[in-house]
């Protein structure tokens, strides 16, 4: 609904799934009960709602446990949480956060430097947690971002625009000595959307911040 309604979703401005979203994911289940490699061993979700509303829909096809994780949340907007993206700039100025990855959006919000060690904290812990088996994840396009930076080695300012579909799938794998963390990733694919085709779109606003 944060995108529908074109507000900043954070923890106060997301109200689950709108009904295009509910679609999207369950084109995805159904995409996996079709038969999806590799098999899916673990779910995890964010803890916002539209990432557990998704999460749960999936598991329709997966039947496991659903892990919830506060720290796979998108970026924290702070005092912009549920703002309409218009009001952002009119009221705490342009952000950049790209150039500036210690700019914060608003006050109380997270630098793009803090999200990206969030998030690549938790997925360490994760992947630590879950050695040998393959995690399927629910959660957000930043998140997706600061992922690829993390297992790629890519810095804050590398030159490249993303924006990630939802419910596209992005898959990276790993080796590593039996029993130890990963010590290589490969990106297998991203942005992966076959399963949308006949959807609408769903397409962000010129230079949104992360919802």
């Amino acid at each position: 609904m944060a995108t529908v309604n074109r507000v900043v979703g954070g923890a106060l401005g997301c109200r689950g799934l709108s009904a295009l979203g509910r679609s999207q994911s369950e084109r995805l289940r159904d995409r996996l009960v079709a038969g999806f490699e590799p098999a899916i061993d673990r779910l995890y979700s964010s803890s916002l709602v539209r990432a557990v509303e998704t999460a749960e829909i999936l598991n329709q096809a997966l039947d496991l446990s659903i892990g919830v994780e506060d720290d796979l949340v998108e970026q924290r907007p702070g005092d912009a949480d549920g703002l309409g993206w218009h009001e952002i700039e009119g009221r705490f100025g342009p952000y950049q956060g790209d150039r500036y990855p210690h700019r914060r959006l608003a006050p109380g919000a997270e630098t793009g430097a803090e999200f990206q060690q969030r998030v690549g904290a938790a997925l360490h812990r994760l992947v630590e947690a879950n050695l040998g088996a393959s995690m399927l994840i629910a959660c957000h396009g930043g998140v997706i971002d600061m992922a690829l930076r993390g297992a790629l080695g890519l810095g804050h300012r590398v030159g490249y625009d993303l924006w990630t579909l939802n419910t596209s799938i992005t898959e990276l794998s790993a080796t590593h000595p039996a029993g130890e963390h990963p010590d290589r990733w490969q990106l297998v694919r991203y942005n992966d959307a076959a399963h949308l085709a006949g959807l609408p779109a769903s397409t962000p606003p010129a230079a949104s911040p992360r919802a």
